[in-house]
């Protein structure tokens, strides 16, 4: 009994007892420059190239309309038909009352010139001629003014035919057949709008564009090229549109209530994917970072003040903590911004376990048994 006693006494000690310390694995990466060009996304919305109003230009009755709500019309394309009778009317009368006026107008001139021969030959008064001439000249200033009835009636008479301004897509009529119309009135009669191509419009703000703008004085970025003038962009339901846009224009003053200044981008639209009024994200190329600096997001962790810190193995083996800048996220990896170079040895923790271990060895400059890297 006390041999067993003693046994199994041994046993449970040697159950108990813990197991050899293991040396932490972790994996090494070694950071390179390398060239990447730098986006930024930024909401937009979608507006059209051309917008028109059609509003007509005479009072009278609508006869007709001549279009589908909805579809593509071409510029010069007559849309309503406004009653002509009472314009085609006052054309004739202008037309008549010119050719009473030029009738006159012969016998008026050869009177003239009579009284004019005369005159040098003392045959008439100087008062005989002055009231001819004078005669011939209102006759003339009458003719004038009718040709210019004429052509006033023939223009309200063309103005009866109501025609697109431009070419796009025509939205609802505000009329119908028989509605009296009032000219230039405030409420259109439709409205058309220029779909391809189409404007988007963003706004960035003022803080950004001073960064982007010092980046480039400093030589930090790189617009070198005409690629990137072009723009990408993303629908409402984050899908990638097809086409790519160009970069217009940035808007020469800031927009004191939201402290932004507005973007704009031209893109085709040739299957109107794009509707006006649509909220998009675009894509916007900053410039090109010949030297940038990229480490693995699961590499970069937190202080409790929430700077971003690294684990880098120095020229000696060993391994410090540094606190990095950060740029944006870039993928699955962040842009570093300063304090890490071309050349540093990372360590990526793959395994959650190593990281208390790490930390030890780092407090306390220990070197590690072994690195992958």
């Amino acid at each position: 009994m006390v041999c067993c006693a003693l046994f199994l006494s041994a046993c449970g000690r040697q159950q108990q007892a813990p197991p050899p310390a293991s040396t932490p694995e972790v994996a090494v990466v070694t950071v390179a420059a390398q060239p990447i060009v730098l986006t930024i996304e930024m909401p937009g919305l979608t507006s059209p190239f051309l917008i028109a109003d059609v509003r007509p230009q005479v009072n009278g009755l609508v006869l007709k309309r001549l279009f589908t709500e909805g579809s593509d019309v071409k510029q010069g394309q007559q849309l309503y038909q406004i009653d002509p009778a009472p314009f085609q009317a006052a054309l004739d009368n202008a037309k008549a009352a010119l050719g009473r006026a030029e009738a006159s107008l012969p016998a008026l001139r050869s009177r003239t010139d009579r009284f004019k021969q005369a005159l040098v030959d003392k045959a008439v008064s100087q008062q005989d001629f002055d009231d001819a001439d004078s005669a011939l000249k209102q006759a003339e200033a009458d003719a004038a003014y009718w040709k210019a009835m004429v052509e006033s009636a023939r223009i309200n008479l063309d103005y009866a035919q109501v025609v697109s301004p431009i070419s796009g897509r025509v939205g609802k009529s505000s009329v119908t057949d028989g509605a009296i119309v009032t000219a230039y009135q405030p409420s259109p009669l439709a409205t058309i709008q220029q779909l391809d191509p189409i404007y988007v419009d963003v706004s960035q703000s003022a803080t950004e564009f001073l960064r982007l703008q010092r980046r480039l004085e400093e030589g930090l970025l790189s617009q070198s090229g005409t690629n990137f003038n072009r723009v990408g962009l993303y629908l409402p339901d984050g899908t990638k549109y097809s086409e790519e846009g160009t970069l217009q224009f940035r808007d020469v003053s800031v927009d004191p209530t939201t402290g932004s200044v507005t973007v704009r981008m031209v893109f085709p639209n040739p299957n109107s994917v794009l509707l006006p009024g649509m909220f998009v994200r675009a894509v916007i190329k900053e410039g090109a970072n010949e030297q940038a600096i990229l480490v693995p997001q699961q590499a970069v962790s937190r202080d409790p003040k929430g700077n971003p810190l690294v684990m880098v193995v120095n020229a000696e083996g060993q391994v410090e903590q540094r606190q990095l800048g950060l740029d944006r996220e870039i993928g699955d990896q962040w842009l570093v911004s300063s304090n890490l170079a071309a050349g540093d040895r990372v360590i990526v923790f793959a395994l959650r376990s190593a990281v208390p271990a790490v930390e030890k060895a780092c407090s306390s400059r220990r070197r590690f048994a072994r690195l992958d890297g």
